[in-house]
């Protein structure tokens, strides 16, 4: 029988993939991109250098599916991921990553332990800490004459600031930026949205912009419609916006207030094939010097505290020989007024406003 072009490359990268896991010591799988490449850069090739290990690089496009598939069946190829909050919790309690022994991890300079120098608790004894990101609003350099917006406030204000509004395709985030918009303070926020009130005055908030909005689902959509003029502002990751102006010189700008800053962790698989090494990594790439590094090459946020610490101390710090600090989102002047996450009230409270997410897009 004669293969399909399709068929052939596809057995191609299949073969080279598991020759390539099968001739590491440790395969770790995360998101692609410029994010793997800076954890590459950050901590995987240093760790390779001291150990004298390698490591098989592979990505995939998020959720628990395969690493349930590895797990339930016994034949567990990956060591490592990178999740987002709500599957190191998910996964933690299934039993499909390993709860992490805390003498893994590499204390301060000045011998605050890892659990210390977080920013956020870890939900568990499974997630290995990596970085913040952030839903922010922001718009092109020059969109606006005059007085120029740096709230939230100013987002939802489509009478003082014209134009479209870039909005993205769910609930989380959105909700929450409406409220602080419309005066909830950002420590009532969780506790508001949970009413039936505190929902109505969310979706209220929304309802000024309802008729501005272009909706996007893939990351770098707001980039387009805000560089096109399509839209005068959007919401969009930080990393993408941030990454555009330090990597390909665009003058995007950033409002940090209202901005809603997400955990990022990475688990051990239970029966990973190489777990003194997952270990080893572990600690490794949650170190103060890890973290930092990776603000090097992207900027998103380290999660411990003594990381933000060392770039402070070392800028200019990214890889360009530019100041990375005013990139990042979990600096101490912006946090006052940013919200964070709450993935464990979104677990519980999420479906219904989603429905009601999806319903009102369709208005």
């Amino acid at each position: 029988m004669k293969l399909s072009n399709t068929f052939k490359m596809a057995a191609a990268t299949i073969a080279l993939t598991a020759t390539g896991a099968l001739a590491s010591d440790l395969t770790v799988t995360s998101w692609g991109g410029g994010y793997t490449a800076s954890q590459q850069k950050a901590y995987g090739e240093p760790w390779e250098a001291k150990t004298g290990k390698s490591i098989h690089w592979e990505n995939y496009n998020g959720g628990l599916g395969e690493v349930r598939t590895q797990v339930e069946s016994g034949n567990v190829t990956w060591d490592i991921v990178d999740v987002l909050p709500d599957q190191i919790r998910t996964g933690c309690d299934e039993g499909l990553f390993i709860e992490v022994p805390d003498e893994i991890f590499v204390k301060t300079a000045d011998g605050k332990t890892m659990d210390e120098d977080l920013m956020v608790p870890r939900p568990n004894k499974c997630a290995i800490p990596q970085i913040w990101w952030t839903y922010q609003a922001f718009y092109n350099e020059g969109t606006f004459s005059g007085e120029q917006p740096d709230t939230i406030m100013d987002f939802f204000d489509t009478a003082a600031f014209p134009g479209k509004r870039g909005v993205h395709t769910w609930a989380n985030a959105i909700l929450e930026m409406a409220l602080f918009a419309d005066g909830v303070a950002k420590e009532d926020i969780y506790s508001t949205l949970e009413t039936e009130a505190g929902a109505d005055r969310a979706f209220a908030k929304l309802d000024t912009i309802k008729d501005d909005v272009v909706f996007w689902s893939a990351g770098a959509k707001p980039l387009e419609l805000v560089s096109s003029g399509e839209v005068s502002m959007s919401l969009a990751y930080n990393g993408r916006v941030g990454g555009a102006n330090l990597n390909d010189g665009t003058n995007f700008v950033s409002i940090w207030h209202g901005q809603v800053l997400e955990e990022e962790w990475i688990g051990i698989l239970t029966g990973a094939p190489n777990m003194d090494a997952a270990l080893d990594f572990a600690g490794f790439a949650s170190s103060p010097t890890a973290q930092a590094e990776q603000a090097r090459w992207i900027n998103y946020g380290p999660m411990r505290t003594s990381a933000l610490d060392i770039i402070a101390a070392g800028e200019p710090w990214f890889n360009t020989g530019v100041n990375i600090l005013e990139h990042m989102p979990n600096r101490a002047d912006v946090m006052a007024d940013s919200i964070v996450a709450d993935p464990d009230w979104w677990a519980d409270n999420g479906d219904e406003l989603q429905e009601r997410y999806q319903a009102w897009m369709g208005q």
